[in-house]
């Protein structure tokens, strides 16, 4: 995995690991790696991924089971498509609109490229 260099790197393995879990990789109840584990496959401190866990856990993604190990909580993925939509609407989209708004694209023309997109 390559890493960006503005953003942390724990934040950066929760977005791939919540990428995983909405394309249906792991699913509510999966195990998953171990923090040693995902650590060695992405070539970070164990600490980092731990990190990782403990904050996907604040946010009810997934759930440590004592003794066994993390699994994917029930309602993962909609908890992160909420996140993800909440987030892409105040943060992105208001970029967007001033970007087109700043060249003259019509909507219709956003539009269009869309439905290209979709077909």
């Amino acid at each position: 995995m390559e890493f960006k260099e503005n953003q942390a790197i724990y934040l950066q393995i929760a977005e791939s690991l919540c990428e995983r879990i909405l394309k249906g990789k792991w699913k509510a109840e999966d195990r998953m790696p171990s923090v040693r584990e995902l650590g060695a496959t992405l070539g970070v401190n164990p600490n980092t991924v731990a990190r990782t866990y403990d904050y996907l856990q604040q946010k009810d993604i997934i759930y440590n089971k004592r003794g066994i190990g993390y699994f994917v909580a029930p309602g993962a993925r909609h908890q992160i498509l909420t996140t993800l939509k909440e987030q892409f609407m105040q943060e992105e989209l208001p970029v967007f609109f001033k970007r087109i708004d700043l060249l003259s694209i019509p909507f219709k023309e956003i539009q269009d490229h869309y439905n290209k997109r979709i077909k």
